[in-house]
């Protein structure tokens, strides 16, 4: 490939990828001129794309790509902020378990969640440098599905960056939010309209009761296979609307109250 000094990064790694033919082995050359000094940036990336050649190199060359180039707002508070993050994290997880599984390295995998509440959740900047940093914290609390898998992701960020900030505390909440939501047989909480949605949701007759006397003007979709909670506010009349570490909260009790199994049923089973 003649001027490969003139390619970005995701470009020399789908054109090497067009080289070679099953079981025949084949090679891909990069050319630049040599009159002319090379620049940093493309220097960067041809050493990257050399240096990642193996299954599963893709997924090096996005996040040394981002290093090179900068996310943007991709990792920061914008797109974060309200928990479109904890979906980029899911990606990132379910591209790592699909080349484990390849390489026979599977592990045990976890139901998909989705959550998406006000919550100011993200990795500020001034509190993990750089977006490849960032990106590894969120791609580990993502793989993080129990409580003491937590604990060892918020230790790591303390020991190597200090306290944590508001909005990285509230995104470990709701990492631990998602391991309680899992274990109710959750897979969806979300922000519909003036609702909080959560399914799937299948309420025996004394849950019903409880849903509709602990939190009067619920409504059940059965064809949904959801829940739909008025959204909570801070009081019934003029109150303001939850978010942060509220809604997180409250979201906790309707779990526990209404879709949490009881002692009983956890006994019989």
């Amino acid at each position: 490939m003649d001027g490969a000094d003139k390619y970005g990064l995701s470009q020399l790694h789908q054109l090497r990828g067009r080289v070679g033919r099953g079981r025949e082995r084949a090679y891909a050359y990069f050319l630049y001129p040599s009159e002319k000094p090379l620049g940093e940036v493309a220097l960067e990336r041809l050493k990257a794309v050399a240096a990642h050649n193996e299954l599963g190199a893709g997924m090096q060359l996005a996040m040394k790509d981002l290093e090179i180039r900068g996310a943007g707002n991709l990792l920061g508070g914008e797109q974060s902020g309200h928990i479109q993050g904890v979906g980029f994290d899911l990606y990132i997880r379910l591209v790592g378990e699909a080349v484990a599984e390849y390489r026979g390295e599977a592990e045990e995998k976890a139901a998909d969640m989705k959550i998406e509440l006000p919550v100011n959740a993200h990795l500020p900047h001034d509190y993990v440098p750089g977006e490849r940093l960032r990106l590894e914290a969120y791609r580990k609390l993502a793989a993080a599905i129990t409580n003491e898998a937590i604990d060892e992701v918020l230790a790591e960020l303390v020991d190597r960056y200090g306290e944590p900030p508001l909005p990285a505390k509230n995104l470990i909440a709701v990492a631990r939010f998602r391991v309680g939501a899992r274990e109710a047989g959750l897979s969806d909480v979300a922000l519909q309209g003036n609702f909080i949605r959560f399914s799937p949701a299948q309420l025996p007759e004394s849950k019903v009761m409880r849903l509709n006397r602990m939190y009067p003007g619920s409504q059940i979709k059965p064809a949904l296979d959801a829940v739909l909670l008025p959204k909570p506010k801070t009081a019934r009349i003029g109150g303001r609307d939850l978010q942060d570490a509220e809604i997180l909260e409250w979201a906790n009790t309707v779990i526990e109250a209404i879709f949490a199994a009881s002692p009983a049923t956890q006994t019989a089973g």
